[in-house]
């Protein structure tokens, strides 16, 4: 914006304020000349009518009207009969009725005649005198605000090339100097008005002077995780290179990647915070175990995994590191009461192999350790794996122990309460499963549901986990209650799956209307037909359906119009520390009040403190779960 149009503004703002002023003094100024018009027409109708001596009233009344000016003249017997009456149809609407200010008729009575006067003096001349003087202050006004604007602007403009002169020629003079001298304390020799500038500059060399270790503070921000302090899976890969590069074929040792088995259900069950204190703990953990190998490095390379390098290290040497790691790891859980830590892939290095194959051997090994003991580690030695029939050795692993579970229904269950904002909200039990190995070990669920999803036998999961539900229900008589149960996409989907569910809930009608389903948002997500088709048999047979993780996907809202759910459970992001988080406070105060309008009722989860509660309580959500609410226990 140039200066005369920051200058016009502001003048315009100036000249509004002053016409509004000048409008409603002069508003007023004009009423009470009308007023004063109206009262001395009154005292010269009081003189003519004591005067008057003769009968002919409508006589009278038209010599009222030829001798004054009305707008408006009424004239009545004491029985308000009328005897004359005139209106100027002729005169414009006055400028005090355009705004409201109309002075009402005035009234005399006079007992001699016996009548009732009416009037409205016309003041049409005082009206132009008022216009004549309102129209020359609004020219007045308009001139000096033009030509005050460019003057002022002019004036501006030529303050501000002095002033950039001024200030050029000093800068450049001391730059000057400062160089000859090697003087660093820049200081000009400008006006007063201009001292800041000084300052500024000091500022400005102090910044440069530390530009350096800014830039080193950002690529160690970009290398380390916050959360640990440990670099992050960049710094891993950036290290691992320089490291084959500068040690090529002659170069051995042991990578280990190590799970955090549990970090998901921590989440879920007793929310972030907790799962944050877990991590730094294998975190603690793993740094004193690294501790007693030189050269050893440990990274974090993403929200679960941690990768130990261990330099010049034979692979019998890494299995008692792993050892003492697993002895760690199972007092960590016998005081956490989690049902495992951390699981373990070995594998040797080979600078021959991109670094993306040896996590992949890793990753199977993993998958190894997981079916064997709690925080169990395992050596992947084949180094022709990922070429190799033996590469699905993890997965038949997995694949047995699943056939185990189902066949031997190996599935305990435990409930968590959602609680309700009051107790006219009917909410319910999450239901959590809990899966025991052949060797009577508790698998973690994170990594047996997923490994049942890649194995295809996710279904034969869900029917399980809803046939010992169903049967726990009626065994222990506790019908009375709502329970939700988790449903794969998979399951959702499934045509054959949907109807043996139908069916099977048809059997237990009575239960099946106290049954909630949660299904994931990004699931239903995927086939909106086959995710609508499921929801209408679900509410055929009369249970419910709870969308969870609500909030991530980018339809979100299609939710409400297309599938029609009976609960939405919004996503942990949205609820974490939603007390020091006003834009999620008001997206959720969005999502409630259009969920409460359709007659959805909006859930919580991740609850962990009291004013995250209280937070959700003003918004008016319908239930919150979490670990501060409640812990999970057996059903």
């Amino acid at each position: 914006m140039s200066s005369f149009s920051r200058i016009f503004f502001k003048n315009l703002i100036i000249t509004l304020a002053v016409t509004v002023i000048y409008v409603i003094f002069s508003i007023y100024s004009l009423t009470g000349f009308v007023e004063e018009a109206q009262n001395d027409h009154k005292v010269s109708l009081n003189k003519i009518t004591e005067h008057y001596q003769g009968d002919d009233l409508k006589g009278f009344s038209k010599q009222l009207k030829l001798a004054f000016e009305y707008d408006e003249l009424k004239i009545t017997d004491l029985n308000n009969q009328p005897i004359y009456s005139y209106k100027n149809s002729s005169a414009s609407p006055s400028l005090l009725a355009l705004v409201g200010m109309d002075i009402a008729p005035s009234k005399i009575k006079n007992n001699n005649l016996g009548i009732y006067i009416s009037y409205k003096v016309n003041n049409d001349e005082l009206y132009a005198v008022y216009y004549k003087i309102t129209s020359f202050i609004a020219l007045v006004m308009i001139l000096v605000l033009f030509a005050g604007s460019m003057i002022s602007a002019k004036m501006t403009a030529r303050a501000y090339r002095r002033a950039s002169q001024n200030v050029s020629e000093n800068i450049a003079k001391e730059i000057k100097t400062a160089i000859e001298n090697r003087d660093t304390a820049t200081k000009l020799a400008l006006p007063t008005e201009f001292s800041d500038v000084n300052k500024v500059l000091v500022e400005l060399k102090t910044f440069v002077a530390n530009k350096v270790i800014r830039t080193q503070q950002l690529e160690q921000t970009a290398f380390v995780d916050t959360l640990t302090e440990l670099e992050n899976r960049s710094g891993f890969v950036d290290n691992y290179d320089e490291y084959v590069k500068k040690y090529g074929d002659s170069a051995f040792g042991v990578l280990i990647i190590t799970r955090c088995s549990e970090l998901l259900t921590i989440n879920k069950v007793h929310g972030y915070q907790e799962g944050d204190r877990y991590i730094c703990q294998v975190a603690n953990i793993l740094k004193a175990q690294c501790k007693h190998i030189e050269g050893s490095k440990l990274y974090r390379l993403n929200g679960s995994d941690f990768a130990t390098f261990l330099p010049n290290i034979t692979v019998k040497a890494s299995e008692k590191f792993c050892d003492e790691l697993t002895g760690l790891f199972n007092e960590y859980q016998q005081l956490a009461d989690f049902d495992s830590i951390a699981y373990s892939g070995i594998v040797k290095l080979d600078t021959k192999r991109p670094l993306g194959e040896l996590l992949a051997i890793a990753d199977s090994a993993i998958s190894v350790a997981q079916t064997r003991n709690k925080n169990a580690w395992f050596v992947q030695q084949d180094p022709e794996l990922l070429h190799s029939d033996t590469a699905t050795y993890g997965n038949q692993t997995w694949s047995k122990e699943i056939d185990f579970v189902i066949e031997n229904q190996s599935v305990s269950l435990l409930q968590q309460i959602i609680q309700p904002s009051s107790r006219n909200n009917r909410i319910y039990h999450e239901i959590l499963s809990r899966f025991t190995s052949s060797e009577g070990e508790t698998l973690p669920t994170a990594t047996f549901i997923a490994m049942a999803e890649k194995l295809d036998k996710i279904i034969l999961i869900d029917r399980l986990v809803i046939e010992k539900t169903l049967a726990e229900i009626k065994e222990k008589n506790i019908s009375s209650q709502f329970f939700g149960i988790n449903l794969s996409t998979r399951s959702i989907h499934d045509e054959h799956f949907v109807i043996w569910l139908e069916r099977r809930l048809l059997k237990d009608h009575d239960i099946a209307t106290r049954l909630v389903f949660e299904i994931s948002e990004f699931g239903l997500e995927q086939n909106i037909r086959g995710s609508k088709y499921f929801i209408d048999m679900v509410h055929r047979v009369g249970a419910r359906i709870c969308v969870e993780h609500f909030g991530v996907g980018i339809t979100s809202f299609k939710f409400f119009r297309e599938l029609s759910p009976d609960y939405v459970k919004m996503d942990g992001s949205y609820t974490r520390d939603v007390h020091l988080d006003k834009n999620n406070q008001y997206f959720l105060r969005l999502m409630i009040d259009l969920a409460h309008r359709l007659g959805i009722r909006v859930l919580a989860e991740s609850v962990e403190t009291q004013e995250e509660k209280y937070t959700f309580d003003e918004i008016f959500i319908d239930g919150c779960q979490g670990y501060y609410l409640g812990k999970p226990e057996a059903l």
